[in-house]
């Protein structure tokens, strides 16, 4: 794909399937994983260089992900406690400038996603079909959307985060 914001493509939602359930559910296992295969050996520079122009450094990609999957991993919480809860967006590129992406290792991200991937597929993997049609409402997009919408949504949310990383090394040859 031409685009580098998008190197897997845009994420396409997909009718429930137990197949898709079982990818899906092991895309989200083991992102953590994928990710810091990513990151394996990058060097202080290599972490500072935006994974295209204008786009975040691979250390605000990584902290990124962190924090956007602790949001799913609420958001999912609430939709199987809460009837259509309202969920919070947030401003994610005014997260990514705050002084702890700026100033805390990208290991602890990283070991932040091994155990919050852990308790989230452990909420999920055992979900009824109806659980999967359970719904929050997202303010942002004005949209009712399913926890089945958010499960392809969230796995397909990894991999193009480690798609970043893994273009830009191949492009610059890293």
């Amino acid at each position: 794909m031409d685009d580098l914001r998008y190197p897997i493509g845009l994420y396409e939602p997909q009718p429930f399937s137990q197949r898709q359930k079982e990818k899906w559910l092991l895309d989200l296992r083991y992102m953590p994983d994928e990710l810091e295969t990513a990151i394996l050996n990058l060097n202080e520079e290599q972490f500072n260089t935006p994974y295209r122009e204008g786009g975040w450094t691979v250390t605000q990609v990584v902290h990124h992900v962190a924090d956007s999957h602790m949001n799913a991993y609420i958001r999912f919480k609430l939709g199987l406690t809460e009837h259509n809860p309202v969920i919070k967006p947030y401003e994610e590129g005014e997260w990514a400038m705050l002084n702890d992406v700026q100033t805390v290792p990208v290991n602890l991200s990283l070991t932040l996603l091994h155990a919050l991937h852990q308790r989230w597929v452990a909420t999920v993997k055992d979900l009824s079909d109806a659980q999967w049609q359970r719904t929050v409402y997202h303010p942002g997009q004005q949209a009712q959307l399913s926890l089945w919408h958010l499960l392809g949504s969230y796995a397909w949310h990894g991999k193009h985060h480690v798609a970043h990383i893994t273009s830009l090394r191949e492009r610059r040859r890293w």
